[in-house]
């Protein structure tokens, strides 16, 4: 099936006289009719839902359309978009690890590594979303275990060059790691140029409406963990009877031991109300995200002519072939990339802080990426923890406004940003 009908069919089909719309199984438990059938679901001798915290009906269907979505072999779905981005390198790193990291990507992701993770003991050297092969490889360690960055980074919307990155890390016999939360499957498809694992902070786009917090974890099946480098997935797991998940799993090794270990001893799990919430958003998805591109690229360009008027001193979107990053967007996201546009207000912090203040349409929220239009300034919100130097790094500036671009007619959007404008 193509990616549109995947939206709508993929996951959940139900049998004769069952329900059409997917179920919201609210159970945290499961009866069976032995107490051998439940040890073996225990064993992972046999398949089957034996309790909400790693595997329910209803978030399992979700799982394999996004599985399916972004052309996987399996899918983990977690309580929010931190949780997948920990889960995604805590399931392979370990204390005394090594992660080579783009230095932009989301400022709570950054912090999450930088402070958190560190404090378990991993280390992450950041890099520049532009390196060259060169300037990558001098960023690996005897113990680096994986690469992780942003296919769109949020909110400065550089594109990472997934070649490269994938290149750098299959040389050193490691993962790339790709959040690809701002494309979507829609728009990208990390997998085909050669990254590994792909997670999502499915609140965005994929939900669609703010309603839902929720993150995923999906692995390609492609990379091959039996290099020495992955003992946790290539050795004998005590804790399951012995089980060695890369010869009873295979291709599925990597999820495999996120459910039934990262999942099993921390929790995070995404419940069947969300879960059947994101459902819903993801049967439009493909709809809404060419609005939101559709959208986003005439309010791009209606910015960047307000430079000539000193009312906007920048505008960054790589739809403008202006932008840096054009060409790269042409070769990852072809058909448009996501609804967000990052821009400068003529003044500075006080005159973007004034420019959100006015606006009637648009809401200043602390949230990016669904339907109705909004807008935030991360330098004093969403990245405020972060030094000068970090945010330097982050590509966030002082005056940097990330306008999340709705799917409401593109006029009336450009009418109140006009509006705004007017008044800083």
């Amino acid at each position: 099936m193509r990616i549109e009908t995947k939206c709508v069919q993929s996951g959940y089909s139900p049998k004769n006289g069952e329900a059409r719309v997917l179920p919201i199984y609210q159970s945290t438990t499961y009866k069976y009719d032995s107490s051998e059938f439940m040890g073996d679901l225990f064993d992972l001798k046999a398949d089957g839902f034996f309790y909400t915290r790693l595997a329910n009906p209803t978030v399992d269907a979700v799982e394999k359309k996004i599985a399916d979505l972004e052309g996987g072999v399996a899918a983990v779905m977690t309580s929010s978009g931190q949780a997948a981005s920990m889960y995604s390198v805590l399931n392979i790193c370990h204390s005394g690890d090594h992660v080579v990291c783009s230095s932009a990507i989301y400022g709570g992701t950054y912090n999450l590594f930088n402070k958190t993770m560190r404090e378990m003991g991993i280390d992450f050297t950041f890099v520049s979303p532009n390196s060259t092969a060169d300037e990558l490889e001098a960023a690996f360690k005897t113990n680096t275990r994986c690469v992780f960055g942003e296919t769109l980074s949020n909110p400065a919307l550089d594109v990472l060059d997934i070649e490269v990155f994938a290149n750098a890390a299959h040389k050193h016999g490691v993962p790339l790691i790709v959040d690809n939360t701002f494309p979507t499957p829609i728009n990208c498809n990390p997998f085909k140029f050669g990254a590994d694992i792909v997670t999502h902070s499915t609140t965005k786009y994929m939900d669609g409406h703010a309603c839902a917090l929720g993150g995923v974890v999906i692995d390609s099946g492609n990379f091959d963990w039996n290099n020495g480098l992955f003992p946790g997935l290539t050795t004998p797991d005590e804790t399951y009877h012995g089980i060695t998940y890369t010869e009873k799993f295979g291709k599925a090794a990597y999820i495999v031991k996120m459910r039934t270990h990262l999942m099993r001893d921390i929790g995070a799990m995404q419940g069947p109300q969300n879960a059947f919430l994101l459902n819903l958003g993801l049967e439009t998805l493909h709809l809404r995200m060419a609005r939101h591109v559709e959208n986003a690229q005439k309010v791009a360009e209606y910015l960047e002519s307000q430079i000539a008027t000193g009312k906007v001193s920048w505008v960054n979107y790589p739809g403008l072939k202006s932008n840096k990053n054009y060409e790269l967007c042409q070769k990852y996201m072809p058909n448009g990339s996501c609804g967000v546009v990052s821009f400068g207000v003529a003044g500075g912090r006080e005159a973007a802080t004034k420019f959100m203040d006015s606006l009637k349409l648009a809401a200043v929220v602390t949230h990016v990426a669904d339907a109705r239009t909004c807008c935030l300034h991360p330098a004093s919100t969403t990245h405020r923890q972060l030094t000068d130097k970090q945010l330097e790094d982050c590509g966030v500036s002082p005056d940097l406004v990330r306008f999340s671009v709705g799917i409401e007619n593109a006029d009336d959007i450009i009418d109140d940003i006009k509006q705004a404008l007017e008044k800083c």
